[in-house]
């Protein structure tokens, strides 16, 4: 177990104030991963991660999985679907290969983000699970600025 630095601040959509669970640099997980609290995953993961609250993918970090989530953060790699209740935030140097539903995204310059998006409003979370790449119709159909901030993310 690690705690982050400041255990007294409340956590927030923008960073979680304790890491609850940490699966370390060269720990390797395989399979059905479900939690509550913050969990920071260094290591290599494969299969399904299910949670109402936030996952945070570390530098360096690799998962192949279908994630549902409250609120993500990726540092590290990720291939597969993403269903974020609340937010997706792809720091550099992430790499996400798969397709985002969430409504709230950040992708900082000089990821890599190789899927579709699809922005949906905080109460109709239509899961795209299990329909590969029904997020493509939507793809920058009048969903604000972050289309145009994914496409030149993309493009980069």
């Amino acid at each position: 177990m690690a705690s982050a630095s400041a255990p007294s601040s409340p956590a927030s959509d923008h960073g979680p104030s304790e890491v609850t669970t940490l699966l370390g640099r060269g720990s390797e997980f395989e399979g059905k991963l479900s939690f509550e609290g913050t969990v920071r995953i260094d290591g290599k993961l494969a299969g399904e991660i299910f949670t109402d609250d936030v996952l945070i993918v570390g530098e360096g970090a690799e998962v192949s999985a279908e994630i549902n989530v409250g609120a993500v953060i990726i540092e590290g790699t990720v291939h597969g679907n993403i269903l974020a209740k609340r937010s997706v935030e792809i720091r550099t140097p992430g790499r996400v290969r798969g397709n985002i539903t969430t409504p709230s995204l950040f992708i900082e310059k000089g990821v890599v983000f190789d899927g579709h998006c699809q922005m949906e409003p905080n109460g109709s979370n239509t899961a795209v699970k299990g329909r590969p790449g029904a997020a493509a119709p939507s793809a920058g159909a009048g969903a604000g600025p972050a289309p145009g901030a994914v496409a030149g993310a993309a493009a980069d």
